[in-house]
């Protein structure tokens, strides 16, 4: 209901005529269920969502980019090839689905002081798709 409540005060009070959702871990779960659920978003972006909750559930709304950790210990990368073969079976609208290499939970947010150099080459990569799968979408 919040949800509805804010997309309804964005269109009506701010003038938006396309919006998107982005969310990290739990957040990003809650984005595979609005994409689902939810007609009046147009795109979204989940980063390690945990997704052992909508391992049944596929047929998204709208196009979403799914950004995974390789070597992330809450999202194992069984759950992640799941996910695809059930998007690729049941999904109409477009998706992908992206795994960063030797990456961890959490990565694409680290604070400043917490990258090690040998990751921000693909913190750098994730944000860059980020942005750039909504500019394609909004």
């Amino acid at each position: 209901r919040e949800v509805d409540v804010t997309l309804k005060y964005l269109r009506e009070k701010c003038g938006a005529k396309k919006i998107g959702v982005i969310g990290f871990c739990w957040g990003g779960a809650a984005v595979q269920h609005l994409m689902l659920k939810n007609p009046h978003l147009k795109t979204a972006v989940s980063l390690y969502g945990v997704i052992r909750f909508f391992h049944d559930r596929s047929n998204l709304l709208h196009p979403t980019f799914f950004i995974f950790a390789e070597k992330d210990d809450h999202i194992p990368l069984e759950q992640v090839t799941l996910l695809e073969q059930k998007l690729k079976e049941n999904c109409k609208v477009d998706y992908e689905v992206k795994i960063y290499p030797g990456q961890t939970h959490g990565f694409v947010h680290r604070k400043r002081e917490d990258i090690n150099p040998q990751d921000k080459p693909y913190i750098e990569e994730a944000r860059k798709d980020m942005i750039n799968w909504l500019n394609k979408y909004l």
